[in-house]
């Protein structure tokens, strides 16, 4: 009977154990995949990580995966180079191991690191250089046949005026395309973008929706809407814009929903940047203060037509907000042309002292994460760049991350701190992304971080062209244990 009763609750154990695995199956090492590897989370980097956490989230670890002093095992010449910023991670398909892709928004370049299969960083390239590139690229999105239906394509949009436009790069292509200039989107538009963002593939199924930010001009939110999945060249552009046509952005107040719809733009894939301006005036589209950062909320179904994007805001200026907020968006889920629309943080009410500049945003299951950025010049400013975890269900929020400046080490200064560093939010973030799902361990993200005051001659133009005259470090680290 002993032995009856033990091999009973021996089957019981291993059936709670199964059923754990299910749940986490995806994150596991060897899922699909017989005899992988799991990733090793440590400092890949010579340099010290550029960012600490607040004390209540000091369960989150940091860890160096690349920066700009470091020299890789198969390409010591490659530099990592200034101001990662939009960013994308996948499994290399012609081998062991992982291939990270960042934009490098000074340089108007796109670099290529090859990690190994624990992820330490061997190989780097360019893919785009600043010739290639035309335009400062800011954040970007990786879109993956898993996740959007299509791909992989990263999606990297030009941020230098009215007329720039979106790429389209192959992350596994030839180093010899990096000059190349006619991989952009004409059917996208041309404006000041910060990032294209396809919807997940189960938001509207068999077709392709792109959400794009237009960071300057007139401060766009514009939808691309295709009826054939995967197709980025015949599709209809389109506004945001409130359904009474009250164009002001301050006119939308925090714990008010307003209907909102979306109106088609007029030839946009042939319409010059001025003349899409126009047209934002003329059908009253919502006048934001710099739309730069979008994502949708994972999770599927329903949630994933639910967006949130921020407005990073505009100084002194009529009907804008100065110290940025941060919209929600839910979208019609039979009529992808109609919703509503939120605040749900904003910096105007407590100046200096909460969000200031918001650039990036993160969203997960059940967070937002909402990073700053380095352009508060603005003489009220209390705080260096921040990023802030929102929580959707209470909708509110609280200081997560920080740079880390140790201002007042001289040994750190001489290096780090040496161009403009005493002034407040004198760094700022890229892009935060979850990688968990592709290196098989829950809650880890990666960070981008423009530590601009940290400039070294030996950087200056490190993707090999002469555009940007730019001589910046960057970096990227890795976060464990990040909130879900």
């Amino acid at each position: 009977m002993k032995l009856k009763h033990q091999i009973a609750a021996a089957t019981v154990g291993l059936s709670l154990c199964f059923a754990s695995c299910e749940k986490f199956k995806e994150y596991l090492p060897g899922h699909g995949n017989p005899g992988e590897n799991r990733v090793v989370l440590k400092d890949y980097s010579v340099n010290p990580a550029l960012v600490k956490m607040f004390p209540a989230y000091n369960s989150v670890g940091i860890n160096t995966l690349i920066s700009s002093d470091d020299v890789l095992s198969e390409s010591p010449k490659f530099i990592f180079g200034a101001q990662p910023d939009g960013a994308g991670l996948l499994k290399n398909p012609s081998g062991e191991g992982y291939v990270l892709i960042d934009n490098h928004e000074i340089l108007r370049g796109v670099s290529r690191v090859y990690l190994n299969k624990n992820f330490k960083p061997v190989k780097g390239e360019y893919i785009v250089d600043g010739d290639g590139g035309q335009w400062r690229l800011c954040s970007a999105t990786m879109a993956t046949p898993e996740e959007h239906g299509f791909g992989p394509v990263f999606l990297t949009a030009g941020e230098s005026g009215a007329d720039s436009r979106v790429h389209a790069i192959n992350p596994f292509g030839s180093v010899e395309d990096k000059k190349r200039t006619d991989r952009v989107l004409p059917a996208l538009g041309r404006a000041s973008m910060e990032n294209a963002v396809p919807l997940p593939k189960d938001a509207y199924p068999g077709k392709t929706v792109v959400m794009i930010g237009e960071d300057e001009g007139n401060g766009q939110l514009v939808m691309y809407v295709s009826n054939t999945v995967g197709d980025l060249a015949n599709g209809k552009l389109y506004f945001l814009r409130r359904r009474d046509l009250n164009p002001v952005e301050t006119d939308n107040v925090k714990g008010k929903k307003y209907e909102v719809e979306f109106v088609e733009i007029t030839n946009a894939s042939t319409a010059t940047g001025a003349e899409i301006a126009q047209q934002s005036i003329d059908k009253k589209a919502i006048q934001f203060a710099r739309v730069e950062d979008l994502d949708y909320r994972k999770g599927g179904g329903d949630k994933s037509r639910e967006f949130y994007f921020v407005a990073t805001g505009l100084a002194n200026t009529i009907g804008k907000t100065m110290w940025g907020r941060m919209y929600k968006l839910e979208m019609n889920k039979d009529n992808l042309l109609k919703g509503t629309l939120e605040v749900v943080a904003s910096g105007d009410e407590n100046p200096g002292l909460d969000l200031i500049n918001p650039d990036n945003v993160c969203v997960t299951e059940n967070y937002v994460y909402i990073q700053e950025d380095g352009d508060s010049f603005y003489p009220d400013a209390k705080h260096d760049s921040w990023i802030w975890i929102y929580e959707i269900a209470t909708k509110t929020y609280k200081p997560f991350l920080t740079m880390d400046h140790r201002r007042d080490n001289a040994t750190f200064n001489a290096k780090y701190n040496t161009v403009g560093s005493t002034r407040l939010g004198s760094w700022e973030f890229g892009a935060m992304y979850d990688i968990s799902k592709t290196v098989g361990t829950p809650g880890t993200f990666l960070l981008n971080i423009h530590p601009h005051t940290w400039q070294e001659d030996k950087f200056l133009n490190a993707d090999g062209s002469t555009v940007s005259g730019n001589k910046e470090g960057g970096q990227v680290v890795i976060l464990k244990n990040v909130p879900r």
